[in-house]
């Protein structure tokens, strides 16, 4: 099942107020705690230009409800570009309804653009939902 409508675009750095829930539920999901600090670096350092970082955002009726970080990095192996998409998290009330694989579609094509030669990403073993997508 699905919504009709899921908008992706690139976080806005005014929008700390509510990435920063979907942050911690991430965390606590995967038993973490990230102090601030790092938090503090990470979300200015998703919005440096020259950083490789990068977050998208998932919208349903305009409401933030799901967040991927992403980075570049060379590789040994290629000539091109990696993208590894370091974090992903839907909110519990809006799971199972393509938010997850919307994200992830949005990274692969932004990593294609950007000629990646590879997209990755790891998860828990025992996160099945995850798994699936």
């Amino acid at each position: 099942m699905g919504v009709s409508h899921i908008e992706i675009r690139p976080l806005r750095s005014d929008e700390r107020a509510a990435w920063e829930p979907l942050w911690k539920g991430y965390q606590a999901f995967y038993k973490v705690v990230i102090p601030d600090e790092t938090t503090d670096v990470t979300w200015a350092r998703l919005h440096d230009p020259s950083e490789p970082m990068h977050a998208l955002g998932a919208y349903v009726d305009g409401r933030l409800c799901g967040i991927a970080h992403y980075l570049f990095h060379r590789s040994c192996w290629t000539v091109g570009d990696y993208c590894y998409l370091q974090d992903l998290f839907v909110a519990e009330t809006t799971r199972n309804l393509g938010v997850g694989r919307a994200l992830i579609a949005a990274v692969e094509e932004r990593a294609r653009r950007a000629g990646a030669s590879r997209v990755y990403w790891l998860t828990h073993e025992t996160n099945a939902s995850a798994r699936g997508l």
